[in-house]
């Protein structure tokens, strides 16, 4: 007798399998949990919690939402067909194919086939989760828009939120109808012979009740469309609104497209009931033509016809519209314009009464001095400074002082030794503030630091008093870090280097132990394994370094911290360090925003705020046509704290968002008088606004429509001509014409819109913003320049310096030997009655260490110009010998550009640096300096009397002095 049993093995291989899937699928889950409680962690150790439980429970609320409004509908749908199916219908032999094919899955199928479509509308309504939630929640305005007499919030919240209903429902219904019709013909409810169809008789009727709610949809669609023509570009004119073919055309088109529409729907409604379509394809063919009539015809010919051959006063009122509408949104509305007739002529002690702007004028530019700043204050390779250093200001001996500021940040990449237990037990914390004064350089053209070394030291120190200067949060910090140990422990963490002394290691270094409450704790095993899944990193859970004591820093960079808790805020792009209460605190600016705002101009956020300091974006999607800096957000550097304060608490959009997030935001009353003092108007908030202030400046209709009184922000005059970039808005202190004291400030220019042959370099508009916090934060003061007066622009003045015969001589002598010469910002100051340049001239070596030293001022006013070797120097020659003013350079004793320095020289890493003496050079270098001077002068004789005999003979005397000069540099440097 032959056996017919299974071999045990097979049963064995099939209990394998099956135990290895378990096991995966547990496995996977544990990954996804480990994923999410290491959220609930790091939230609940900062304080945040509700944050991300209230995040969750949307995003889960809406995914049900959605998986169910899309589940149930196509299933009930499906069973609908099938269990009306006719059963004795005679089928085709295809179509019983089909059957047999199809039969063994259904039941599959009737339940999968709706789970997937589910699952992809549950995702896709679970990313909705803050529309829904700010509909909830919404705040009136107090606002109606022009057209229709509705609050603004009808348009922010209302408009967005029942246009996604109706879309998501329209999906369902037609998903629904083709799951429908598909089972129908399946199944023999709806057969063709030859050109008739049949369709039976409950199909009939789900058909077209199906039919009718689509239909219906789109009648609440097209009328909802209505609204939505006051936040999309007109047909005319109008970057953004309802112009006068759309108040008089398109929305009078939509309401009658609309009631078309559902009369429509009824006529499907009866086709449901008494059995004939004819009337229901007929007048679904008349909705088709209408809405090509109605719709898009009409409102062409009216454009067309009507409004183009008198746009201008036809387009008016709608014009005045988006003016108001476009100013109010990105808050310029109540800027204060003042005339400013500028004069260009020179004159002496013309800076009399601008005296306190002309001591505060920043010399240091803060996207060149950090080489320098690496170089003096840098001391070992694993730290560093970022790419452009920040401006900001502080009392210092009773004064209010512009200070070029930065930390001192841990950079990862440049560890000594890469290792897992040096990179996150060890290298753990940047430490201390690097800070030089704005308005003032050393003798040798080093910054001169109002706070520096390590330990740091210096009159900031002074004013401020004692800080807490690690930095174990920052825009450079490791991706993670564990750190704590028990009382008592050794400390693993290298702290700063040092000369050796007690408290330090055997390399000399000293060390420490975080005593913070900075990261979620290691504090037993299953949190170590869940970090160690996180960061897939075994060494968390097996490295003795990490005890019960221990947490872990991670998310360490100021604006993702921000981001995380505060997810309805788009961030400034510019976190700044200030020294607060006696910490080192990160300040952020959130806005919030929307692209909801009728008749407001959209601009691509990313694309606005694009400069020579902010990369410009390849794609910009970010539209925005509102904006408010709503929250002022600290991050401190030490234990990562975060506090979100609201600032504008007028905001309707922030009051929506408090509702949602409530108790996450403190009042400004919570703000120290210290943060105040370091608050300041943001950056990009600024450059979009003077992007709109380009074209909505003018507030006539007729002169918008013309075009004719356009501008746009400069190119930035050092930036490639192949590539240019626009010039960044700067932070000074000075005191904007039409206002009553000097206050930090931040400013741009505008010159004329044109292009080609017909573009101009010169001054229209000179913007500026209070940055100070107090009753005039965020005053914008606007002023216009005459048109009959040229005042040169910022690409005219940097012609004119890179021009001159006698500036370009003197150039070609700061690029003799091994050198570069650098130009740095040119800042523009309304002083004087007039417009004052400034551009501090560097020089660099072209060896790989080497930094760029400040070693000329230009200046000018008008169309004359000066070059010195200080600021104070270069203003008093402008102005007929006395200015009127000291700038804040003037007790230097600058050494002369042509003395050989050594910018490489190491400096004591414990002790600020300090002004070099300048050195007198011996009587041979003199001479040979004072030869070659005349040279000069002879050779710009020669050329001027175009004798080119005597300027050959000047160029070869100048030539010998040049190479004498060298060789004694040479002799001094091997002395």
């Amino acid at each position: 007798m032959t056996s017919t049993a299974t071999p045990p093995a097979n049963r064995s291989r099939a209990t394998l399998a099956i135990s290895a899937g378990i096991l995966a699928v547990i496995v996977v889950l544990f990954f996804v949990f480990a994923n999410f409680y290491t959220d609930v962690l790091w939230f609940d150790q900062l304080g945040y919690l509700p944050v991300l439980t209230t995040q969750w429970l949307a995003t889960g609320g809406m995914f049900l939402v959605g998986f169910l409004g899309m589940f149930v509908p196509v299933f009930a749908s499906l069973q609908i067909a099938y269990r009306s199916r006719p059963v004795y219908a005679k089928l085709s032999s295809q179509l019983d194919r089909y059957q047999q094919v199809v039969e063994p899955l259904r039941r599959v199928a009737m339940l999968g086939i709706p789970a997937v479509l589910g699952l992809f509308a549950g995702v896709a309504a679970a990313s909705r989760w803050p529309m829904v939630l700010q509909w909830v929640n919404r705040t009136p305005f107090g606002d109606v828009d022009p057209q229709f007499g509705l609050d603004i919030s009808f348009f922010i919240y209302e408009l967005p939120f029942w246009r996604g209903i109706v879309a998501f429902a329209s999906g369902v219904v037609l998903l629904s109808a083709i799951a429908a019709v598909a089972t129908s013909y399946l199944y023999g409810a709806i057969r063709f012979t030859g050109r008739e169809v049949r369709i039976s008789r409950t199909a009939r009727i789900q058909l077209a009740i199906t039919a009718a709610l689509y239909i219906a949809l789109q009648a609440v669609s097209i009328w909802l469309d209505q609204y939505a023509a006051l936040v999309q570009p007109s047909d005319g004119f109008l970057a953004a609104g309802a112009g006068y073919t759309e108040v008089f055309a398109t929305i009078p088109g939509r309401q009658i497209l609309a009631g078309i529409a559902a009369l429509i729907a009824v006529l499907f409604i009866i086709t449901a009931i008494i059995g004939r379509w004819r009337l229901a394809i007929v007048g679904t063919a008349l909705l088709i033509v209408s809405g090509l009539l109605v719709g898009s015809v009409y409102p062409w010919i009216v454009q067309r016809f009507q409004v183009e051959p008198s746009a201008r006063s036809l387009e008016a009122p709608y014009i005045e519209r988006n003016i108001e509408a476009t100013r109010d949104a990105y808050g310029v509305s109540g800027i204060e314009e003042v005339p400013y007739a500028a004069t260009t002529s020179a004159e002496e002690g013309a800076l009399r009464e601008d005296a306190e702007t002309t001591a505060n004028i920043r010399i240091i530019d803060p996207a060149l001095v950090t080489d320098a700043f690496a170089q003096l204050e840098q001391f070992r390779p694993y730290y560093g400074f970022p790419q452009y250093l920040d401006v900001d200001r502080y009392e210092v001996d009773g004064q209010t002082q512009d200070t070029v500021i930065s930390v001192r940040e841990l950079t990862p990449n440049e560890q000594t030794e890469e290792s897992w237990y040096n990179s996150r037990i060890v290298f753990t914390h940047g430490y201390g503030v690097v800070a030089a004064y704005g308005n003032q350089r050393a003798d040798d053209g080093q910054p001169l630091f109002l706070e520096a070394g390590i330990p740091a030291s210096g009159p900031l120190s002074d004013s401020v008093g004692e800080y807490e200067p690690r930095i174990y949060f920052g825009e450079t910090s490791p991706e993670y870090s564990v750190v704590g140990a028990p009382e008592g422990a050794p400390a693993l963490e290298l702290d700063y280097p040092s000369e050796g002394g007690e408290e330090d290691d055997t390399s000399g270094n000293r060390t420490y132990t975080f005593t913070g409450e900075g990261g979620p704790a290691l504090d037993n095993a299953f949190k170590k394994l869940l970090y160690a899944i996180k960061f897939q990193s075994e060494q968390i859970f097996l490295s003795d370094a990490v005890n019960d004591e221990s947490q872990i820093l991670y998310d360490r960079n100021p604006l993702d911290r921000v981001q995380k808790v505060a997810p309805y805020l788009t961030l400034d792009s510019d976190p700044y360090p200030a020294i607060v209460d006696g910490r080192i605190q990160w300040i952020i600016d959130g806005y919030t925003t929307s692209a909801n705002y009728p008749y407001s101009t959209s601009v691509p956020l990313s694309a606005a705020i694009a400069d020579t300091y902010t990369p410009t974006p390849t794609f910009p999607i970010d539209d925005i046509n509102y904006i408010r800096n709503s929250v002022k957000a600290t991050v401190d550097a030490y234990d990562g704290s975060v506090t979100l304060f609201a600032w504008d608490t007028e905001d309707p959009i922030l009051q929506t968002w408090q509702k949602i997030f409530p108790s996450t935001l403190e009042p400004i009353s919570e703000m120290s008088d210290e943060l105040l003092d370091h608050v300041r108007y943001p950056a990009d908030l600024f450059k979009v606004q003077r992007d709109i202030l380009g074209e909505y400046h003018v507030t006539d209709p007729g002169s918008f429509f013309s075009r004719d009184d356009e501008w746009v922000t400069p190119n930035d005059p050092g930036s490639a001509a192949a590539n240019p970039t626009l010039q960044p808005p700067y932070y000074l202190t000075m005191q904007v014409p039409g206002t009553e004291s000097p206050a930090f400030t931040l400013y741009s220019t505008f010159i004329p819109a044109s292009s080609g042959g017909n573009s101009r370099n010169v001054l229209y508009g000179y913007l500026a913003a209070n940055a100070d916090a107090g009753d005039d934060y965020g005053k914008l003061t606007l002023l216009t320049l005459p048109r009959q007066t040229t005042v040169p622009g910022p690409g005219q003045v940097q012609n004119q310096f890179d021009s001159d015969a006698n500036v370009g001589q003197q150039l070609n002598l700061l690029r003799q030997g091994e050198t570069e010469v650098i130009s740095g910002n040119l800042l523009t100051l309304p002083v004087g009655g007039g417009l004052l340049y400034v551009q501090p001239v560097y020089v660099q070596s072209t060896g790989g260490t080497s930094y760029p030293l400040l070693r000329k001022v230009l200046v000018a006013f008008g169309n004359e110009i000066a070059f010195e070797d200080t600021l104070d120097q270069a203003l008093d020659a402008l102005f007929g010998g006395e200015s009127g003013a000291e700038a804040g350079d003037g007790d230097v004793d600058p050494i002369d550009p042509l003395e050989p320095t050594d910018p490489e020289e190491p400096t004591d890493p414990e002790q600020p640096t300090e002004p070099t003496e300048p050195t007198t050079p011996d009587a041979t270098f003199e001479a040979a300096l004072q030869e070659a001077r005349e040279a000069l002068l002879a050779r710009e004789a020669a050329y001027a009397a175009n004798d080119l005999v005597a300027a050959a003979e000047a160029d070869e005397r100048l030539q010998a002095a040049l190479e004498r000069l060298f060789e004694l540099s040479e002799s001094t440097i091997e002395e």
